[in-house]
């Protein structure tokens, strides 16, 4: 077992080292530089990228939607856009804008085939239909001129070419109590020679044009219309009360334009 002597004196040896050892590392790290490169590095990127977010919000052209330019940045730093900075924006959108409103004056006038005005092509070819070209100073004084469309066109081909088909025109819906009830005095009651002919609108491809036509050439714009020669003799109640009246007979023949008979099918006591 060692002496008391013997532990005192290394005890006394271990201290020694580790203040000499403690000594030499701080001597060692004040006489030593450092390396603040990477702490700079990090600051300035840093900076360089506050700066960038704080550039100023996009200038997008009103037309094409396209960005033409930035505003300004704030240039104090203080976190803000001030005015300054938005009278810079503005003056320098105003000359992006000339600059392009320019450059589309000088392409037009390098361009050897520029379109005509929308003015000057009103009315003419199909992608005017259904306009209403307006008289110009060498035509004033005249009416409008109403530009058909081929649609219409359509319309007034399909209508004669069923006012054709017979001296008597049945326009009239399937689903029409009124249509119906014509249809049965016009059909089965009376022998009209040429037959009538049937229009049902509602299963016709241009049914609404067709009624609207009506509606233009007789001021009647609901069915059954009955049609002789191109004139109207009126709808469902006109026909029963004519009927009603025995005047019907006479109405169709003195309307139509060609000669054409027209007798009851059953007169009293059931015969023909």
């Amino acid at each position: 077992m060692p002496s008391n002597r013997r532990i005192r004196l290394l005890f006394s040896v271990v201290l020694a080292v580790v203040v000499t050892i403690l000594f030499f590392t701080s001597h060692l790290r004040a006489t030593t530089e450092r390396d603040t490169r990477n702490l700079q590095d990090f600051y300035h990127k840093t900076v360089n990228a506050m700066d960038k977010a704080r550039g100023g919000q996009a200038v997008l052209d009103s037309k094409t939607g396209k960005e033409v330019g930035r505003t300004p940045k704030d240039k104090d730093a203080d976190g803000n856009i001030d005015a300054d900075d938005e009278v810079l924006a503005k003056e320098m959108a105003e000359r992006l804008k000339a600059a392009e409103q320019k450059a589309k004056e000088l392409a037009n006038l390098k361009a050897p085939n520029r379109p005509d005005a929308p003015s000057e092509v009103i009315g003419v070819g199909s992608s005017a239909g259904g306009q209403v070209k307006k008289a110009g100073a060498e035509d004033e004084g005249k009416q409008d001129v109403l530009v058909e469309t081929d649609e219409e066109h359509e319309v007034e081909i399909e209508m004669e070419r069923i006012l054709k088909r017979a001296p008597v025109i049945i326009f009239s819906k399937s689903y029409c109590p009124f249509s119906k009830r014509a249809k049965g005095v016009l059909l089965e009651k009376y022998l009209i020679e040429p037959p009538p002919f049937v229009v049902e609108l509602d299963e016709h491809p241009l049914g609404p044009k067709l009624q609207a036509k009506l509606k233009e050439m007789t001021g009647r714009g609901t069915v059954p219309n009955i049609m002789v020669s191109g004139t109207s003799i009126g709808g469902g109640d006109d026909v029963s009360a004519m009927d009603s009246d025995k005047t019907l007979a006479a109405k169709i023949k003195n309307t139509a334009a060609q000669k054409m008979t027209v007798t009851e099918r059953f007169v009293e006591g059931g015969s023909l």
